[in-house]
């Protein structure tokens, strides 16, 4: 990527360390994430504009607590801290953490006592934050003054305003902080003195023409599954590189109703984009090999295999390519733990390991630098149509785990026509954008219904609708009963097989988005 200023996060396993980065990308600013293990040496070869430390679970001041050097504050950098990171930047500068009287947790009204014109600059002189923590800064480190303060914690933040350095007790990353995006503007682009020249279309424009130097007269392959990340990686190649890059789209036969058509609308021979586009239309050969499987991760594998199968026998028709393309985005370089400090979430399919069943020379991955919401946003840039940057985020597995039990053509059937007809009334009744994610799945229920005069034994479709700021946890929405009436009418009048449509109202944890 071209080289331009950016601000680093040093996470010591703090939950919201990816949502710090993309706050500070909100910002025009570009961020990466760094454990705290990395080197001073490393920190200063970055050159970056600013530092921010992440929270974290431990307490500074006990025997093996994630630390860092003394160093990083005396590099003339701009450093902020929050909640741990701040009660680090005290601990190791000579103040005072210990455990905390009261402990402080969820929306608290904030005083505020100082930095109006830097860290604070338009910040009331009371407003609400988010506390999470249960130990808290007694005593600040020498050259620091108390700039905020609640009823229970005396040190919400302090600053040293002529070293640059801040500590801030809450999270004004989440969304309760209420001037919590004013706040981190303040410190990136005022304290850092910062230009914000991160801009998706400058980042469009300089990838492509990075690609073009990398690949020269080469040859691309890429899976193209035509979900958002894969279908933004396959526009922006495709201006790039043209018909240099072939796309293979395998077709399982378990995506949502009509959704393979749209996908070769836009990128096959009548589309927008220049390629070589192939599909392969794999439904039955999908069916045959899940016949009879019930466990849901038995499924997730024979999905997973299957596609590999069928891939690499495409990938041997084409012959070697130079480079195999890959949608890897930079939520899965963290939560692989290439990118960070909190613990593996998943062992991501795009990031480590390389596939042995293509001949190809290396590996590209134009995205790995970009959170989900700013690979949309490329999209956008690239001409790409609304419904497929914007389209509701979809398993690998595909309805494969939306359907409990066997997988069969006439269960695929069912549900296709059910979410097909939800996702129609939600976006009828204007609440596209209220749930995060909803779709419809079909349980392994079956029960006795009446429809006209005849006594039915069919299956029941559930609804399911969640918000979430990062589906790690996450609440059912609260759909208007109206709306839900409207589409359990159509389902059951509409979509053979169906006699009880059911709304799911479990949150994550204990439950989880989807139903397998």
């Amino acid at each position: 990527m071209t080289e331009q200023e950016k601000v680093i996060v040093i996470d010591f396993g703090g939950q919201y360390n990816q949502l710090v980065a993309r706050r500070v990308r909100e910002c025009n600013v570009y961020c990466e994430i760094y454990s705290y293990r990395t080197p001073i040496d490393k920190i200063k070869e970055l050159d970056p504009k600013g530092i921010i430390l992440t929270g974290g679970p431990n307490s500074c001041y006990e025997e093996g607590a994630p630390t860092y050097t003394r160093e990083l504050f005396e590099l003339g950098i701009p450093v902020l801290g929050l909640c741990y990171g701040a009660q680090l930047m005290m601990h190791v500068l000579g103040g005072k953490v210990e455990k905390a009287p009261v402990r402080e947790y969820g929306k608290t009204k904030t005083i505020i006592d100082g930095a109006g014109d830097t860290l604070f600059a338009g910040i009331p002189g009371e407003t609400i934050v988010w506390m999470s923590h249960f130990d808290y800064i007694s005593a600040v480190a020498p050259g620091f003054e108390i700039i905020a303060h609640t009823a229970d914690c005396p040190v919400a933040a302090a600053a040293n305003e002529d070293k640059k350095l801040y500590a801030i007790q809450f999270h004004p990353e989440v969304l309760h902080t209420v001037k919590g995006k004013e706040i981190l503007h303040n410190f990136v682009r005022s304290i850092c003195e910062t230009a914000g020249t991160w801009r998706m279309d400058s980042f469009v424009e300089n990838t492509i023409k990075e690609i073009r130097e990398k690949v020269g007269g080469g040859k691309v392959l890429l899976a193209l599954s035509g979900g958002v990340d894969s279908s933004v990686l396959a526009a922006l190649l495709a201006k790039a590189i043209g018909r240099q890059l072939t796309c293979v789209f395998v077709d399982h036969g378990l995506l949502r109703k009509n959704e393979g058509d749209e996908v070769e609308k836009v990128f096959g021979p009548d589309g927008d984009f220049d390629i070589n586009f192939v599909r392969v239309n794999a439904a039955e050969r999908y069916y045959n090999k899940l016949s009879g499987v019930t466990e849901p991760e038995r499924k997730r594998k024979i999905i997973g295999e299957e596609f590999i199968r069928v891939f690499e026998e495409e990938a041997k028709k084409i012959g070697a390519v130079d480079f195999l393309a890959q949608g890897t985005i930079y939520p899965d370089v963290v939560e692989s733990g290439l990118g960070g400090e909190s613990a593996v979430i998943k062992s991501h399919h795009n990031v480590g390991g390389l596939p042995d069943y293509v001949d190809f020379k290396e590996i590209i991955e134009p995205l790995r630098s970009l959170f989900k919401d700013e690979v949309r946003k490329a999209g956008l840039e690239l001409g790409l149509p609304e419904f497929l940057v914007y389209r509701q985020p979809f398993p690998g597995p595909g309805l494969g785990i939306r359907i409990i039990g066997e997988v069969t053509a006439e269960k695929v059937r069912i549900v296709q026509d059910a979410d097909f007809i939800y996702r129609e009334e939600i976006a009828a009744a204007g609440l596209s954008k209220l749930p995060d994610q909803y779709f419809a799945a079909l349980s392994n229920m079956r029960s006795v219904g009446v429809m006209g005069d005849e006594r039915t034994y069919d299956y029941a479709v559930v609804l399911r609708a969640v918000e979430t700021v990062d589906f790690m946890t996450a609440e059912a929405s609260r759909i208007p009963f109206d709306v839900l009436q409207r589409v359990m009418s159509r389902i059951i009048n509409e979509v053979k097989g169906v006699n009880r449509v059911l709304y799911d109202l479990t949150s994550k944890p204990p439950g989880t988005v989807e139903l397998e």
